[in-house]
């Protein structure tokens, strides 16, 4: 499914995905169209590839933004149904969550 996705978008310079994404076939993928994989391999994996640790950590940062914006119903449920409105909630959530802490 990554890579439907990932032929979708724009050219990147890096990947940042967690362990379930850790797959010969997506890395050779993004070899391929020199996009850097930064996925931390999984615990049965025999080759070990090297992993950018600055460029992960700023996944954690994104990781807990989503959390603190699924805290608030309106936006995990998605009350609001017009595309726009719902974007005007999650910047005024997301704006709230980070001033507050």
């Amino acid at each position: 499914m990554a890579l439907p996705l990932l032929e979708a978008i724009r050219p990147t310079k890096r990947l940042i995905a967690d362990k379930a994404y850790d797959a010969d076939k997506l890395r050779t993928w993004l070899s391929e169209h020199q996009i850097e994989p930064v996925i931390p391999g999984r615990a049965a994996r025999h080759i070990v590839y090297p992993l950018n640790r600055k460029a992960y950590r700023r996944r954690n940062i994104i990781e807990r933004m989503f959390g603190r914006l699924k805290n608030w119903k309106r936006i995990a449920t998605r009350y609001d149904r017009p595309a726009i409105n719902y974007l005007a909630a999650i910047a005024l959530i997301a704006t709230v969550t980070q001033w507050l802490g």
